[in-house]
């Protein structure tokens, strides 16, 4: 199938009406009489009318379908409940019990071997090469088992800059959205080492070759709607392979989704949303920004609604604590066992720095203005700020003094104009 698409003309955002247009042409319900049609969504973490693109694909296939079901895809995050996954998908409790009724809501577990099937190994030599050099080892390539019940996959999700792969989207919802931990480990650290600042807001990184290897061991087909948000309303709509929709997507978020800054700033104020309940998911909001801080500067995330670190990975980052990455790989027989996922995460919260002579110096501070309690704060290595001390409004409107507030974070991407070497494209 040729690849569709349409974008929303500036200041305005495509319609239910719209995108059904898209969907009816995409998805002609003859071509799917009697198949299991498997939809891939996000959790609860990303901005996007999902519901919109949901209920339309429903209404045009779902009738003609054998199965029409979705998958969550959690990566690592916690699973959601029945409730939770209605909200997601913008419909009510009585909709899932009439309308709905027939579709079944599966969430990914990506920590049970037993739900997981092997389709593959990354050999070393691909390794070598995908990664430019930087790795040189197998890695298996599992992915959730009842991919292989169906006939068709539709991934549906939004496209944004991103912090380990370059701009999420595509494939990435198979990759870690539903694949297994070994693939997954893999490459948030090799996208740790190459680090945030290069990797955030660039197409062709090292992380999204892998992942695009990774997705054609998956010979189930594939249709992927990649949404290009702006304001939480559908900017642009693509539809195609994995590859070309995120592809063309990408290039919209691009435009859309990167704000350049003249100067540094010695203080931002990053406000995390309400969908960021833990720091695993919050410290996007230090990913979007790290590029603006000035040397020495601080970055605060004022969430006061977070009080976990990570209900899944918080004990072994209570272990490790945040760090830049220099600090694990120069003591990389201490730290080498750990899940390599969460280590990456920890590097991308604290951001670039060194670590010499058993000194670890970090470009940047960064301060959590949450729930969290303050002795917890000090053990994993991050500042302490009482959130009810700070009055979000007091930083508002004061870009020519050095602050920067931003009310919603974790999803623009901040750049400055005039790159440091430190940050520069790949």
């Amino acid at each position: 199938m040729p690849s569709l698409s349409q974008t929303a003309t500036p200041g305005t955002s495509l319609n239910a009406e719209q995108s059904a247009a898209l969907i009816a042409q995409a998805c002609p319900a003859k071509d799917y009489k009697d198949q299991r049609v498997l939809l891939i969504v996000p959790d609860a973490t990303r901005t996007c009318p999902l519901g919109m693109l949901f209920a339309g694909l429903h209404e045009q296939i779902g009738a003609a379908t054998r199965q029409f079901d979705v998958m969550i895809a959690l990566g690592t995050h916690p699973p959601m409940s029945e409730e939770a996954i209605c909200e997601r998908l913008e419909i009510t409790l009585e909709q899932r019990r009439s309308t709905f009724r027939d579709v079944r809501f599966l969430n990914h577990e990506w920590d049970n071997p037993g739900a997981l099937r092997n389709v593959g190994t990354i050999s070393a030599a691909e390794i070598h090469d995908l990664s430019g050099g930087l790795f040189e080892m197998d890695v298996p390539v599992n992915i959730n088992a009842q991919l292989f019940e169906y006939d068709q996959l539709i991934i549906i999700g939004p496209v944004f800059p991103h912090e380990v792969v370059g701009f999420s989207g595509g494939n990435k919802y198979l990759f870690p959205g539903v694949s297994g931990p070994e693939v997954l480990n893999f490459f948030h650290w090799l996208g740790a080492v190459v680090t945030n600042p290069m990797i955030i807001g660039n197409k062709w990184t090292p992380v999204r070759k892998v992942v695009d290897r990774a997705a054609a061991f998956v010979e189930v087909p594939k249709l992927c709607f990649c949404m290009v948000v702006e304001k939480a309303e559908l900017a642009g709509l693509f539809i195609g392979s994995p590859e070309e929709a995120w592809d063309d997507a990408s290039e919209l978020s691009k435009r859309l989704h990167i704000e350049y800054k003249e100067r540094p700033f010695h203080t931002v104020l990053s406000c995390a949303p309400k969908m960021y309940d833990e720091l695993w998911v919050g410290g996007k909001c230090m990913y979007k920004l790290e590029p603006v801080v000035a040397d020495g500067g601080e970055l605060i995330i004022y969430a006061p609604h977070i009080h976990e670190v990570s209900v899944v990975h918080g004990r072994v980052i209570e272990e490790i604590g945040y760090h830049c990455c220099d600090y694990f790989r120069k003591q990389w027989d201490k730290f080498s066992h750990y899940p390599w996922g969460t280590l990456a995460h920890s590097t991308h919260v604290r951001g670039i720095g060194t670590f010499e002579d058993g000194v670890e110096r970090c470009r940047i501070q960064v301060t959590l203005a949450t729930s969290i309690p303050e002795e917890v704060c000090r053990r994993i290595n991050l500042g302490y700020r009482d959130p009810a001390s700070i009055d979000p409004a007091a930083y508002a409107g004061r870009e020519e003094e050095g602050v920067l507030y931003v009310p919603k974070a974790g999803e623009m991407l901040y750049h400055l104009r005039d790159r440091p070497a430190w940050a520069r494209e790949m």
